[in-house]
């Protein structure tokens, strides 16, 4: 089991380097996909994604399962990672297949880039679109973490970005985001009515006084304002101006320390494992809750922990444990993460902007069970279950 480390005390933003202010400054953000596949909500006004956290995906075939039941042991290796999600998207079909880090275990990986390849291989061949980020674990081979983004903006179908053109400075590598448009035909077929941010959380501290996980840096948080306000611009301008911003989802491996806020009376789903943020509060969650679009952020790491629950008008989510190789806890279920965004009917009945945001968690047994039914945002509201 990954090492569970304590938050400190240490409140509010990290103070922005100049280098980082006066990069972001002179950096044009652009608010255009820079991959081919555009991302648009459907017929039936829908947008679902589908989030796997922590496949820890090493050998395949060869490489056992840890922290099954005695009975589930024989045979048991990566391989039921790959069925499982094989089954995921059979049974949901998403839009978009969101993997949030430690995608393999780089340590157990004779040859990381063909462990990468195996682990994605099922959203591959879905011809489904599909993003990663990193988590602290992806880069324990011979790859680095450059190298492991890098390797992973080549396969098929993927709408990650190693960073934004431009962004050499940017702490990290996995930092993008990704728009979704509203329904072809629409008064709102060339606005973004869902924003996506993906965001590298790092893997451990680099500050010799400060032990523990990594955390999301100034340069960061900088691109990530930045980039909501060139977002925000476009979607309340005409045509069809809007009075308040699009609803942004964002995700990364590491939860920030703000998910140890949410407790037991305001969270569905469970807490078994702790909440293993970073050692210092880099004030991000707090950049997030002053952009004023985030709805809902989106986590692996802690894989006992399932919850959602609200805090500060933001819901801090976990995707569950995904992975066979990952640890886990015999007899509790490997799982996934479902969110489904629903765009409001016109009067004249068509699709306009985006009207709720709905999650629930599909479990690897024999039905593909769905718990936690969860509505994470309406239109008029600030989150709620």
């Amino acid at each position: 089991m990954e090492e569970k480390k304590k938050t400190l005390g240490v409140q509010g933003l990290l103070a922005t380097t100049a280098v980082a202010v006066l990069w972001l400054s002179s950096l044009a953000v652009s608010t255009e996909q820079t991959n081919q596949k555009e991302l648009r909500f459907g017929v039936k006004g829908e947008f679902k994604i589908l989030q796997v956290a922590d496949m820890h995906y090493a050998d395949g075939k060869t490489t056992p399962c840890k922290d099954v039941l005695p009975s589930q042991m024989a045979g048991c290796s990566d391989l039921n990672t790959t069925a499982f999600l094989n089954r995921m998207i059979l049974a949901e079909k998403p839009d978009l297949i969101v993997f949030t880090g430690d995608n393999i275990y780089a340590h157990d990986a004779t040859d990381a880039a063909s462990s990468l390849d195996a682990a994605f291989a099922p959203a591959i061949s879905s011809g489904i679109p599909w993003a990663a980020v990193l988590g602290n674990h992806d880069q324990e081979s011979a790859l680095s973490r450059e190298g492991v983004m890098k390797h992973i903006v080549t396969l098929n179908n993927t709408l990650s970005q190693v960073n934004p053109p431009g962004a050499d400075a940017l702490d990290g590598f996995g930092n993008y985001n990704l728009e979704v448009h509203g329904f072809e035909g629409s008064g709102f077929e060339n606005k973004s009515v869902l924003n996506l941010y993906f965001l590298d959380s790092g893997d451990y501290s680099t500050v010799h006084a400060i032990s523990g996980y990594g955390w999301i840096k100034p340069s960061q948080q900088v691109w990530f304002e930045r980039t909501s306000v060139e977002l925000q611009r476009a979607y309340m301008s005409e045509p069809e101006a809007q009075e308040a911003p699009a609803p942004g989802l964002v995700y990364f491996h590491i939860p920030v320390p703000e998910y140890a806020s949410v407790n037991s009376s305001n969270y569905t789903g469970v807490n078994q494992d702790g909440i293993s943020s970073p050692r210092v509060n880099s004030g991000f969650f707090t950049t997030m809750v002053e952009a004023g679009d985030v709805k809902a952020v989106f986590t692996g790491h802690d894989h006992l922990n399932d919850f959602c629950g609200e805090y500060t008008g933001i819901q801090l989510c976990y995707g569950g444990g995904f992975g066979y190789h990952a640890y886990g806890k015999a007899g509790w279920s490997r799982r996934a993460r479902v969110v489904v965004a629903t765009l409001q009917k016109t009067d004249e009945g068509s699709w306009g902007p985006l009207m709720s945001i709905k999650t629930w968690k599909r479990l690897d047994d024999e039905n593909l069970t769905t718990i936690d039914v969860q509505v994470l945002w309406s239109n008029g509201t600030t989150g709620g279950t």
